[in-house]
């Protein structure tokens, strides 16, 4: 089996009326990958051989991303809502036959995972988050500190058109600057990655799908994730969750902690990297993952 992550052909599927684009490979147990902002699910390139062996692997393109569809703004942000994403992803995985299956999402990707787990609770088998708290925690906590080192956050929910036409005027540049700006710089991505997600920052509608992403989770997401938990909601399937000691999210916030407020089963901890954990360490982002999704 040809374990290369690029050479695997890019399928796309309409799903919750929306086109998705997904690389499928591997044998074993259904494994959906979800990838982070500013990126595609080519962020998963390293660790794809590994899981490809133990692992059907599944690894799509948030809409708003990479090559799925870019749908336009829609009032309350509701179309670009981590609720209307988690139902791209389940619908997907049961258009591919797949009732029940694992998760490991990173940054973006694992916010979308998290609502995947609230809102089809039955079918996230156990669930891998790289590097976030939780959403609402992360506005709620935000200090000086947090909101400088995330000041995308903040920037891209500002009024339409303004991130936009600014992100639009040379993307690849916003691209290198979000990644690069993290410990470690740009050096930690293989040029053919990056390449690829520069194309996608070009693509017609990417602005708007980034922008209405970070909208959404800091308005509608927020009211679900507010009445989730009013209401007694919370994860109850195995949850790991691991984070960059180099990184913010784990030097503003106890990650550990916020998870436990909110869900039955969680571990994890530190990792010896900064954001971008399954392209700067992924022999041991691989070994996290098997001892997980390969357990009984």
């Amino acid at each position: 089996m040809n374990a290369n992550l690029f050479d695997v052909p890019l399928q796309t599927f309409s799903v919750n009326g929306v086109r998705i684009a997904a690389r499928i490979q591997g044998e074993g147990p259904p494994l959906l990958l979800l990838h982070g902002h500013p990126q595609t699910h080519v962020i998963w390139h390293r660790v794809w051989p590994a899981l490809t062996r133990t692992h059907t692997c599944i690894a799509a393109d948030l809409r708003g991303y990479g090559d799925s569809e870019k749908p336009v703004a829609s009032s309350g942000h509701a179309a670009h809502s981590k609720r209307e994403m988690a139902r791209d992803m389940a619908d997907l995985m049961m258009m591919l036959g797949h009732d029940q299956f694992d998760v490991l999402a990173h940054d973006r990707g694992a916010r979308v995972a998290h609502r995947l787990a609230l809102d089809h609770a039955t079918r996230v088998r156990r669930m891998m988050l790289l590097d976030i708290a939780p959403t609402l925690d992360m506005y709620e906590g935000t200090t000086r500190a947090f909101a400088q080192a995330y000041f995308h956050w903040f920037w891209l929910i500002q009024r339409a058109p303004i991130p936009e036409t600014m992100i639009e005027h040379d993307p690849a540049f916003y691209v290198r600057s979000v990644m690069g700006s993290r410990p470690g710089g740009l050096a930690l991505f293989a040029e053919q990655a990056l390449t690829e997600y520069e194309r996608c920052a070009r693509l017609p509608g990417w602005a708007t799908g980034i922008c209405e992403d970070y909208r959404a989770s800091a308005t509608i997401d927020l009211e679900h994730d507010r009445d989730g938990r009013a209401q007694g909601e919370r994860l109850r399937m195995p949850v790991q969750v691991f984070w960059g000691e180099r990184g913010a999210v784990g030097q503003n916030f106890d990650v550990l902690a916020l998870w436990r407020a909110i869900a039955d089963d969680v571990s994890g901890g530190a990792l010896p990297g900064a954001h971008y954990l399954a392209e700067e360490i992924p022999d041991l982002i691989v070994e996290k993952a098997q001892q997980l999704f390969n357990s009984k």
